[in-house]
């Protein structure tokens, strides 16, 4: 486990478990979104499904991760990058999903235009979504 989980727990005022620093380990290490059953294969089913559940909740009530809809409908998870918290998420931006490797990206560099809606109208939520080859497989597909 990491320091910056273990600091990370710290900030946002949850419980210190292994569970928990494991989990957000996973986060901290990767580059890109995860399902719940991504966590349960890569953690070799040391937490049950409930805990792991439990635990992304915990994460997502608290602003430290956000829940994206990918391509394929499934729920992943991606750590917050701005100063989400428990009363607020700032997750506008684009979530890129890769059609070749089906691997789910937090694109923050994108600028959001603010949306000017008719009169009567408030937004709870808004999803930006993109599909096409991530990085990784451009390439690949480029040296092929």
């Amino acid at each position: 486990m990491t320091k910056q989980a273990q600091e990370l727990i710290k900030t946002y005022g949850l419980r210190n478990t292994k569970c928990r620093l494991d989990i957000l380990d996973l986060f901290l290490t990767n580059d890109h979104a995860l399902a719940h059953a991504d966590i349960e294969q890569t953690l070799n089913d040391r937490y049950d499904r409930v805990t792991i559940y439990r635990t992304l909740y915990s994460f997502k009530e608290k602003g430290l991760l956000h829940s994206i809809n990918d391509i394929s409908g499934a729920i992943k998870y991606a750590l917050c990058q701005e100063a989400c918290t428990q009363h607020q998420h700032f997750d506008n931006h684009i979530h890129f999903s890769c059609t070749n490797c089906s691997q789910t990206f937090c694109i923050s560099e994108v600028h959001i235009p603010a949306m000017q809606l008719p009169a009567g109208y408030k937004v709870a939520k808004l999803h930006f979504s993109a599909e096409g080859l991530c990085k990784t497989c451009s390439q690949q597909a480029a040296t092929s």
